[in-house]
């Protein structure tokens, strides 16, 4: 594995236009909190595959590339999830008067690899982190793991509430 960087200096590598370099990185990840959870990588660094290309006028196209595994509870069933992740995300840094040229992630000619490791990893994630695709989740009535109640668990239907009134008739 490379050696761990939070930021790099794009600007010691000078490159030309159109020249490029792929480097290999340790990256440090963060704990993500989403959905009201704390999900955590492991291992905390993994390695990362950045490409830099110099484009004209002292800009930069980007690429980060790097795999994760978060540990935290199953959005539907609360047992131990543990998704891997594949990121694969892009950059341009283009100096110049157009804003949407400009990387956020690239300040003086220096990348900051942490911040963009993190937002990347926080964008790949899939709408609900499982602990299984198939997950059955809980049951709303009484709490069950239904992934170990299986599809014979089953609770009566409670009655319409608009047909109420009728339960008071008493024929006798």
């Amino acid at each position: 594995m490379g050696p761990r960087t939070d930021s790099f200096d794009l600007g010691r590598l000078r490159l030309t236009s159109g020249e490029g370099r792929r480097l290999v990185l340790e990256v440090a990840l963060d704990p993500l909190q989403f959905g009201g959870e704390t999900y955590a990588p492991t291992p905390a660094a993994v390695e990362a595959i950045l490409d830099i290309s110099a484009t004209t006028h002292h800009g930069y196209a980007l690429r980060l590339r790097f795999g994760a595994s978060l540990q935290g509870p199953c959005m539907r069933c609360l047992e131990p999830a543990r998704p891997e992740i594949s990121v694969d995300s892009r950059e341009v840094d283009q100096p110049g008067d157009v804003e949407e040229l400009r990387s956020p992630y690239v300040t003086d000619e220096v990348l900051d690899v942490h911040g963009w490791a993190r937002d990347a990893l926080a964008l790949a994630l899939p709408a609900q982190l499982l602990c299984r695709e198939d997950c059955a989740g809980l049951c709303a009535i009484c709490g069950t793991d239904l992934n170990v109640a299986g599809p014979q668990h089953a609770h009566e239907r409670e009655p319409d509430p608009r047909w109420a009134k009728l339960g008071e008739i008493r024929f006798e």
